[in-house]
């Protein structure tokens, strides 16, 4: 006798569809908290170059302390939910510390990058007070408060990894947002750890061996662990493409706002904000790390060497030319914001728009800098898949 399968029922079918798409809104949470807090550094970056001296609670440092009290306080519900709210079975896929709480292993990254930022926020005053407005991005209270958010911008990639990597994750929750969610909070991240090293990666620095070292020493790690741990084919090259359509939207919205100096002495007469850096080509090298996780499953150190070749190679052959179209007239337009200046500096300056002789190196360093960006690299593009390989266990 033939077997009789009765249709589900429409409860069974609300439930299928209730337990598809919904997603814990503490992962809305802290993805947007790494927005947030990338916001708040590109303006605050902006607004040192338009206005100078800015107070504790001004506009960017609002925009910044939200993503963290906003990460702290719904990673923090998380916590206490899972500790006295929560089933046995839910307990079970998560972390208990101190001996009381349970949470997940993002949430507490989340939690304690709160803190470092809310720490770091009157260490920064202090220091403003004390020694006057910095002029470096890493400077200690800085360096505390960019610590904090790269811990928040990394648990928020770790706890939509763990949903994706739970067993049975894909049908309980939906595929696609969490894909959306895993590409922004990598690709704020991105953004960061370009700021953070901006000093170094700058137009004027392109044709620099410096540039190129710093470039694999700092991107392929994050890039190849990104790619390695993505449920994506594309991982790092949505990574790239968050970071460019991030930066290039601050470069053209801010100088949308007016904005004049409050800090002497002013050299350079502006009425708007001045933008920040527009984004490297970074989706180009990031397009090739993709294309070797894929296609080469060899060793991982050979893998890695030849992920590194490629990042350098492709990173010099977009981005030492594209320095050169910066330094142009057709580059001084809203599109690239490349007439932004710093108001505390001489608007005649002669390599405003040059390449300054120290700034262009010879053939020999050239070459001499891009073989050590290699060796950087590989050994960067070697614990990015080492990391990468570990995010795809994380499960908790």
């Amino acid at each position: 006798m033939n077997s009789i399968t009765f249709p589900a029922t429409t409860a069974e079918i609300k439930t299928t569809v209730a337990s598809t798409d919904k997603l814990p809104f503490y992962i809305y949470a802290v993805v947007f908290a790494s927005f947030s807090i990338v916001v708040g550094l590109v303006w605050d970056i902006s607004w040192h170059m338009s206005i100078g001296r800015d107070g504790l609670f001004s506009p960017p440092h609002l925009a910044t302390y939200l993503g963290a009290v906003t990460a702290g306080l719904f990673s923090g519900y998380h916590v206490l939910r899972l500790t006295f709210a929560s089933h046995a079975a839910q307990k079970q896929e998560s972390i208990r510390f101190w001996k009381v709480f349970y949470g997940s292993l993002g949430a507490l990254f989340c939690i304690w990058g709160a803190f470092t930022m809310i720490t770091s926020a009157p260490f920064d005053d202090w220091w403003h007070n004390t020694f006057g407005l910095d002029v470096q991005i890493l400077s200690p209270p800085h360096t505390v408060l960019l610590l904090g958010m790269i811990t928040i911008q990394f648990g928020a990639m770790v706890s939509v990894m763990a949903l994706q990597n739970r067993t049975g994750g894909a049908a309980h929750y939906n595929k696609q947002v969490l894909t959306w969610c895993f590409t922004l909070s990598s690709g704020f991240l991105l953004v960061m750890l370009f700021t953070i090293a901006s000093e170094y990666l700058g137009r004027q620095s392109m044709h620099t061996s410096e540039f190129y070292i710093v470039s694999a020493m700092l991107f392929p790690l994050f890039m190849v662990a990104v790619s390695n741990a993505s449920t994506t084919r594309w991982g790092a090259t949505y990574m790239a493409l968050v970071y460019m359509v991030f930066m290039a939207a601050m470069v053209w919205i801010l100088p949308l706002f007016p904005a004049e100096p409050k800090l002497g002495p002013v050299q350079n007469h502006i009425t708007h904000y001045q933008s920040f850096n527009f984004p490297l080509l970074l989706v180009f090298p990031a397009l090739t790390i993709d294309i070797i996780n894929q296609r080469v499953k060899s060793f991982s150190l050979l893998r890695a060497l030849l992920i590194s070749i490629a990042f350098v190679l492709i990173l010099f052959a977009v981005q030492w030319p594209f320095g050169d179209f910066l330094t142009t007239p057709y580059a001084r337009n809203w599109f690239f914001g490349t007439m932004s200046w710093y108001f505390g500096a001489d608007p005649n300056y002669k390599y405003r728009y040059a390449f300054a002789p120290d700034h262009v190196a010879s053939a020999g360093d050239l070459v001499k800098g891009l073989g050590i960006a290699i060796a950087i690299g590989t050994i960067s593009s070697w614990l990015g898949l080492v990391w990468g390989g570990w995010m795809k266990s994380v499960k908790r």
